[in-house]
């Protein structure tokens, strides 16, 4: 006989309440957020600009989730400029559709469509950020991507007293588009920012900008978390508080070996937390915290400097504006011994927790180099040779320079129709040899291609990327989309495969999403291609994107059902 209707109801009621009293830990949610792509009026340095915004803010909206959580943002886009959004950091496992970068995973979204990413944030807690993926808007569309731990999981550091984003960015008086779309036409560097700024406020060391100036205001005896993400364009940063140490304990959303610092270095793409543990008793002082670029490169630079104040809560009740004024000293611009005494420091944890799972065994070793070249110019057009000896600027990964497709890729691997659209050849390692940070060779022009390097599911891969000199050394901070890697080895010079593995660190390596290739010399990291579908990787100096040190890896779907890349969504965008 049948249950009655009662019984079944009071049962599934029951059944409910016994969920919710589950742990939260169990409990993923589903967190919605909108995006509507505006333009926006907003002024900083006395010069007004309409800039593309999401929901008219500027920098963008902060986006919070828990570990285990989906995130389902819808984008709409109601500019006349293509948009897509990239989720910098978030592995995207299985739903690469959700990555972002235009023409790599989707066509860009264009006027008055909309595309909802939808996507699952699994085994990562930490800062990571969300910005623009099409040509150089993201200098005004980005914002923080913050991940909780688990409900009830605690950090492995202090409980932070307050949790705080600083984020970096690039101002420009004229609009972005114009300047690479100019720069692109005349083969020429690019016009630099005219301020670099802390969330979106470029602060007091420039002219008509100190009013706009970002304050942390704090109570003696506290510890804050300072969520730092460099959204630069094209500055890798120093950044230091006065008369503070700061404590860094994660590194793009990974925990690290806790270690103190009165600077740090932070590389576009990049993210970093840092405790602050302020002064016991009000300092009767306040203190300036500055962010100022490291420069490698023989280009052309911003060479300004961005400041913030932090200000303790006074027990008085008079005003802080009379009292000392502290300013931090930061490294020289080109300090490169700084940068490789810290990058050394970053360390995984690697506890039994937070395992530092790094490939032993290598099944596929790449070498590439990255750096400048030339392309050659329209001689009947002079205006198009602005670049060295007459050429135009351009720039590589072993002397690929990467064509955008018409297309998306990922759409033309998983429809099977790739004929025309890449090539799945892109070389193990540079067609030809030189003394990489020697001489240069006479020839600096570039091959233009679309090739991708094929990878079995499971592959474990081991890359070391070279810079090298020609048209100078210079530090390139390179982005994998859809991993985290290991940094297993770096150092000056050409890399020696004879000796310099010898000396790799395969027990606790920092892992990361983002990292510095040496000015003049290399980066050796190790991944397990463990996420099927086409991912990404470009120096996230914005300049050199443009200029083609990108390409593409394309990992093959494994055996089983929960290795395979999942379909597209019905909205997909089309090109």
């Amino acid at each position: 006989m049948g249950a009655s209707p009662l019984l079944v109801s009071i049962a599934l009621f029951a059944a409910f309440t016994a969920m919710s009293l589950l742990p939260h830990s169990a409990q993923a949610a589903t967190r919605h957020y909108d995006f509507n792509i505006k333009m926006q009026n907003v002024t900083r340095l006395c010069h007004t600009r309409s800039i593309v915004t999401v929901n008219g803010e500027f920098p963008g909206p902060r986006v919070v989730a828990r570990e285990g959580d989906r995130l389902v943002i819808k984008v709409t886009n109601h500019v006349p400029n293509n948009i897509s959004i990239h989720w910098h950091g978030i592995r995207q496992v299985r739903s690469g559709w959700a990555d972002g970068p235009a023409y790599v995973t989707q066509c860009p979204i264009q006027t008055g469509q909309s595309y909802v990413y939808n996507f699952t944030i699994t085994g990562q807690r930490g800062t990571l950020w969300w910005h623009a993926h099409i040509s150089w808007l993201r200098s005004t569309l980005y914002g923080p991507l913050i991940i909780l731990p688990k409900k009830n999981v605690p950090y492995p550091f202090q409980k932070p007293y307050k949790e705080v984003p600083i984020v970096f960015g690039e101002w420009f008086n004229t609009d972005t588009e114009a300047i690479i779309k100019q720069a692109l036409q005349t083969g020429g560097g690019p016009n630099v920012s005219d301020a670099y700024t802390i969330n979106g406020l470029p602060g007091p060391l420039y002219n008509c900008s100190a009013k706009d100036t970002f304050k942390l205001k704090v109570k003696p005896g506290k510890t804050y978390l300072l969520r730092m993400i460099n959204a630069a364009l094209n500055d890798e940063l120093f950044f230091s508080i006065a008369n503070h140490t700061l404590t860094v304990v994660d590194a793009d959303a990974v925990y690290v070996k806790p270690f103190q610092t009165h600077t740090i270095l932070i590389a576009p793409g990049q993210t970093t937390n840092l405790l602050l543990k302020t002064k016991p008793n009000f300092p009767g002082a306040t203190f300036l915290m500055t962010a100022r670029p490291y420069v490698t490169g023989q280009g052309t630079f911003d060479n300004s400097t961005v400041a913030g104040i932090l200000e303790y809560e006074s027990p008085f009740l008079h005003s802080t504006k009379n009292l000392p004024l502290y300013k931090p000293l930061l490294p020289a611009l080109n300090d490169t011994s700084f940068t490789t005494s810290f990058s050394k420091k970053l360390r995984s944890l690697a506890s039994p927790q937070f395992p530092a799972n790094v490939p032993q065994k290598v099944d596929k070793h790449f070498f590439f180099t990255v750096g400048l070249g030339t392309s050659p110019c329209d001689h009947h057009n002079k205006s198009s040779c602005q670049g060295p000896n007459g050429t135009r600027f351009a720039a590589s990964v072993s002397n690929i320079s990467f064509v955008q497709p018409t297309t998306a890729l990922l759409q033309a691997h998983f429809t099977g129709q790739s004929s025309g659209v890449y090539n799945p050849d892109f070389p193990f390692s540079p067609l030809h040899w030189f003394n990489y940070t020697g001489n240069p060779p006479n020839n600096t022009m570039v091959v233009n291609g679309t090739k991708l390097m094929v990878l079995p599911y499971n592959t474990s891969v081991e890359l070391v990327m070279q810079d090298t000199s020609i048209l100078g050394a210079e530090s390139h901070p390179l982005h994998l989309h859809g991993f985290n890697f290991f940094v297993v080895g770096q150092g000056f010079g050409n890399y020696v495969p004879n000796n310099d593995p010898k000396k790799f660190n395969l027990v606790d390596p920092v892992e990361r999403n983002t990292v510095g290739v040496p000015s003049g010399g290399w980066v050796a990291i190790r991944f397990l291609a463990d996420n099927p579908g086409v991912w990404f990787m470009h120096c996230h100096l914005e300049v050199h994107t443009s200029w083609g040190l990108k390409m593409a890896w394309l990992v093959l779907d494994g055996k089983l059902p929960n290795q395979k890349l999942l379909p597209p969504p019905s909205d997909l965008p089309k090109c």
